[in-house]
C-alpha cells in the first residue's frame, strides 16, 4: 500500500469514533432547508463533544467550533469547513529543522514504552529506501535489553550501528558515532536515547550534555529533535511534550501507535497547543510502518466518505 493508503488504514479506529458519527450531525445541519442559516447552537454542541472526545484538544476544539459559527458562506457544507479549519491548525504549526554540515544529526526522545527504540530503526529504513546510507547510534547505555532491541532492528533495515558498554557515558557514544559517520560516509547519524521522565531532572539534563556534544562534533547538531509520542495516551502525551521541548530542544513530533487508538485527532491538538510539526506517524509493527506525516493526505484519510 502507498502511504495514503496505510495512514487511512491506520485511522481506521478515530474515524469510527469521530467521522461516522459527525456525518450524522452534519448531514442534518447540511440539509437544503438549512443551507444559508446560521449553524443551530445544538449542532455546534454536538461537534465540539465529539471532536473532544477524539482527543483533538480543548483549545482546538474551541477554534473549529469558533470558525463554524462565524462563518457566514453557508453555501459551503459543514464537513468542508471543519476540514479546512483542521488543515490550517496542521499547517500553522512550524518547521524548525536546521541545515548543518553533513552528517545530519537526528537526535530521538520519549519516554520509556511510546516506540522510541523500534521508531530509530523504522526512520532508519526509510532514509536506506530513500538512498541515504544512516547510521544508527544506541545511546541508551542504562538498558542492555535496548541495544539488542536496537541491533535487531538495524539489521532489519540493513544499516550500520554503533553502541557502548553498558555504563558507558551516552554523549561520548554520541560523538563517536558522530566520527564514525564521518570517515566513512554514512548520513543521517539517527541516534536513540535512554527513555526517560520529563520529571527527572538529572536525566533531562542528560540531554542536554548530549546536545552540546553532538553540536562540537558537526556544526548545527542535532538537526533534528525528534520526539516519539504514544497516540493512545491522547492529552497527556501533550504535557510530555512541552518539558521536552525546554530540555531538549525539540523540533519534531513522530505519533506512534495511531492505528491502535480512537485518538488519532490528538495530532490537531499538537499543532495547535505546541506549534510543532508531525513528521512522521506509526500505523503498525512492521518496518515499513512509519511514514512521513502530511497534513493534508491526514485530513483526507480522516474525512474521506468510504465505508
Amino acid at each position: 500500500m502507498g502511504f495514503f493508503d496505510r495512514l487511512r488504514q491506520g485511522l481506521t479506529r478515530t474515524k469510527e469514533q469521530l467521522v461516522r458519527r459527525f456525518d450524522e450531525v452534519l448531514e442534518r445541519a447540511d440539509a437544503p432547508e438549512r443551507r444559508g442559516q446560521p449553524v443551530e447552537v445544538g449542532t455546534l454542541d454536538e461537534i465540539e463533544e465529539l471532536l473532544i472526545s477524539a482527543d483533538v484538544g480543548v483549545a482546538a476544539t474551541e477554534r473549529i467550533v469558533a470558525a463554524l459559527k462565524n462563518n457566514t458562506d453557508r453555501t459551503r457544507s459543514l464537513r468542508d469547513l471543519v476540514k479546512d479549519e483542521i488543515h490550517a491548525i496542521l499547517d500553522s504549526a512550524s518547521s524548525s529543522v536546521v541545515n548543518g554540515q553533513s552528517p545530519h544529526v537526528v537526535l530521538v526522545v520519549g519516554v520509556n514504552g511510546t516506540g522510541k527504540t523500534t521508531t530509530v530503526g523504522k526512520l532508519a529504513n526509510l532514509a536506506r529506501s530513500a538512498g541515504s546510507r544512516p547510521l544508527i547510534c544506541a545511546a541508551d547505555t542504562f538498558r542492555a535489553a535496548a541495544v539488542e532491541q536496537l541491533e535487531i532492528w538495524a539489521s532489519r533495515a540493513g544499516v550500520d550501528i554503533v553502541r557502548a558498554r553498558e555504563g558507558a557515558d551516552p554523549a561520548a557514544v554520541v560523538y563517536d558515532a558522530i566520527a564514525s559517520g564521518k570517515a566513512k560516509g554514512r548520513d543521517p547519524i539517527i541516534v536513540d536515547t535512554a527513555g526517560r521522565l520529563h520529571t527527572r531532572v538529572n536525566l533531562m539534563a542528560e540531554l542536554q550534555k548530549i546536545r552540546r556534544v553532538a553540536a562540537r562534533a558537526v556544526e548545527g547538531a542535532p538537526h533534528e529533535v525528534l520526539l516519539v509520542l504514544d497516540a493512545t495516551v491522547g492529552q497527556n502525551g501533550i504535557t510530555q511534550a512541552r518539558e521536552f521541548m525546554s530540555a531538549a530542544g525539540v523540533n519534531g513530533i513522530v505519533l506512534t501507535k495511531l492505528d491502535g487508538t480512537a485518538k488519532g485527532g490528538v495530532a490537531v491538538a499538537i499543532a495547535q497547543d505546541l506549534k510543532l510539526p508531525i513528521r512522521y506517524a506509526g500505523v503498525g509493527e512492521g518496518i515499513d510502518d512509519l511514514i512521513p506525516f502530511s497534513p493534508r493526505e491526514y485530513v483526507d484519510a480522516l474525512f474521506e466518505q468510504k465505508w
